[in-house]
């Protein structure tokens, strides 16, 4: 078994936009500016969106933190998105889910311009990734493809099972692993909360991803020996014995699955580390104007 090091691998990728960010801006190019919108006091969010800004200041990033009562309306919050749409020296910037349940988060995505919409959620970024164009792959499947590179796993004609749909993991990581490129030429199977087998179908995975929000959900039962295991799961569990009560879990049972796996992710530790690289390279990406002129 072989750990895929979110921490080491994340580090370095970091390393390397910060050397990019000094010879792109050496060179007369300004430097990148990724803003991120805040809404209510979700604990999770706020020390997510704390890790961009700090990463943002670590590679020599500009960042601007905008922060909302979650009694905004939506008008409101719409306003806030044009704002940055029309900032240009804002290169890209996020609108941090989950959002109140007053406010529509699809409206709110799809109002975000496409050309600064670095999470890649918008239905121009993800039409433009389906279809093989230049893109801005969003963060969490653009930090798993970033570990099977780095890692030089093989993928090519191998068995793909993603647990999970959703549009920000599940779907986009389907996609991308059955593209003619590497990572991808896989052959893939989604599954989801009505797949009727499902334990049988994990069985035969070659590639395990796990992303369906389940703490400790895949067992050693699932997997195969031998399997390459994504855990993409990120869970507070109460736990009594820890400091601050809660421990972090994943989608799967690490001290269980490890030991038939040739790779796997830890949780923390993992591919939530990667997530913030991926924002990174496609703001960079966007100051470079690489996907849209």
């Amino acid at each position: 078994m072989q750990l895929l090091d979110g921490k080491a691998i994340s580090s370095q990728i970091k390393s390397e936009i910060k050397v990019e960010v000094e010879n792109w801006v050496a060179s007369g190019g300004k430097k990148p500016h990724l803003a991120a919108i805040l809404v209510g006091q979700d604990g999770a969010s706020e020390t997510y969106v704390a890790s961009k800004i700090r990463s943002c200041e670590e590679i020599g990033f500009t960042s601007t933190l905008l922060k909302f009562d979650a009694t905004i309306s939506e008008a409101e919050l719409l306003q806030a998105v044009e704002s940055l749409n029309n900032n240009p020296d804002v290169d890209g910037f996020i609108v941090q889910l989950p959002l109140p349940k007053h406010i529509s988060e699809n409206t709110v995505m799809e109002a975000v311009d496409p050309k600064k919409d670095v999470d890649g959620f918008h239905p121009i970024n993800v039409g433009r990734m389906c279809k093989g164009l230049p893109a801005y792959i969003s963060a969490t499947p653009f930090g798993i493809l970033e570990m099977l590179t780095r890692e030089g796993i093989e993928t090519s004609g191998k068995h793909c099972v993603v647990i999970g749909r959703s549009q920000i993991v599940g779907l986009p990581m389907s996609i991308l692993m059955q593209r003619n490129d590497y990572p991808g030429n896989c052959t893939v199977t989604i599954t989801h909360s009505k797949t009727p087998n499902l334990k049988e179908v994990c069985q035969t995975a070659d590639i395990l991803i796990a992303a369906l929000g389940r703490p400790e959900f895949v067992t050693a039962d699932y997997v195969k020996e031998g399997a390459v295991v994504i855990d993409v799961g990120i869970s507070r569990v109460e736990d009594a014995s820890k400091k601050s009560g809660f421990a972090i879990k994943g989608d799967v049972n690490f001290a269980d699955v490890a030991p038939k796996s040739s790779f796997i992710t830890p949780v923390p530790g993992g591919v939530g580390l990667m997530t913030i690289c991926g924002l990174l390279t496609n703001t960079l990406k966007a100051a470079r104007k690489e996907v849209y002129s």
